[in-house]
């Protein structure tokens, strides 16, 4: 059974940056909530060709590359090494719900996103996080209150070109403001960042071995080391989901939902780019 996060308790900066920042770039590549939830959904091994049917919106060799990365970070397992066998979740993956249920939360409380599917949601909320040190700025921001510019950069231990940049994107993900507009006005948490104290918690909790042994009876994986920030450079923003894909919505209380009707393959409705750094 698994251990509750108590989000009274969580604070953002109990958390490990490092940690956090390790554990959701694992789970940032597009598709792979998508591809999580389904194997979940279904609950017994996939073939790559089954995966791709439940998932009519993405090419069948994308999932395929999907799958074999998460393969390779532990999140899925499978029976041989042979082409065209199946895949299923590893505890690691498994113990995933929580992390995607904390997401979720915080996106629907925080997030004006309106009606869109939960897998999606979830997406949206990883893309916003994971990029490296903005946990470390969050996390600055959150103990010193408004702060100038100059002195986030000495707090965080980074340079101000890289500080402006960072600053820049989570301002766009609306996780920091302004407290004016002249030049010089601090910087402060809105509302969203204040909140990630619990989304941090279960996030860490989730990215110890240690903890999911605890919470399943199957062994953890060992291809479970976290991946390294140079899987993840810097500006690599990618598409988002289409606007027919988003506006497909499960109820609050479910987090994977499918359109209702099958969607034909569209690779250029689904890899529209959206607005400059708002994608992944």
């Amino acid at each position: 059974m698994s251990t509750p996060i108590q989000s009274s308790a969580a604070s953002i900066g109990s958390a490990d940056a490092q940690r956090v920042e390790d554990a959701l770039s694992l789970i940032a590549p597009k598709w792979t909530t998508w591809s999580v939830q389904t194997l979940a959904q279904q609950g017994h091994p996939m073939r790559v060709r089954d995966v791709a049917a439940r998932l009519p919106f993405i090419s069948e060799q994308l999932v395929a590359k999907r799958l074999a990365q998460m393969h390779a970070d532990g999140l899925v397992t499978r029976a041989a090494d042979s082409h065209g066998a199946p895949y299923q979740l590893s505890a690691l993956g498994e113990s995933l719900s929580r992390v995607h249920r904390a997401l979720s939360d915080w996106s629907q409380a925080n997030l004006p996103l309106g009606k869109v599917a939960g897998a999606e949601r979830v997406e949206d909320s990883v893309r916003r996080l994971h990029l490296r040190h903005s946990t470390a700025v969050i996390q600055f921001l959150d103990a010193a209150g408004p702060t100038r510019f100059v002195h986030i950069a000495e707090g965080a231990g980074l340079d101000n070109g890289f500080t402006r940049y960072r600053l820049n994107r989570l301002q766009t993900d609306g996780l920091v403001s302004r407290t004016g507009p002249h030049h010089g006005a601090p910087y402060v948490l809105t509302d969203a960042g204040r909140a990630l104290g619990p989304v941090y918690a279960t996030v860490s909790h989730w990215s110890n071995p240690a903890a999911v042994r605890r919470d399943s009876s199957t062994p953890v994986p060992v291809a479970t080391a976290t991946r390294t920030h140079a899987r993840v450079p810097l500006g690599s923003d990618g598409g988002r989901t289409a606007a027919a894909l988003r506006r497909s919505t499960a109820a609050p209380s479910v987090l994977f939902s499918h359109a209702p009707q099958p969607q034909p393959r569209a690779p250029a409705a689904v890899t529209a780019q959206s607005a400059p750094g708002r994608g992944r």
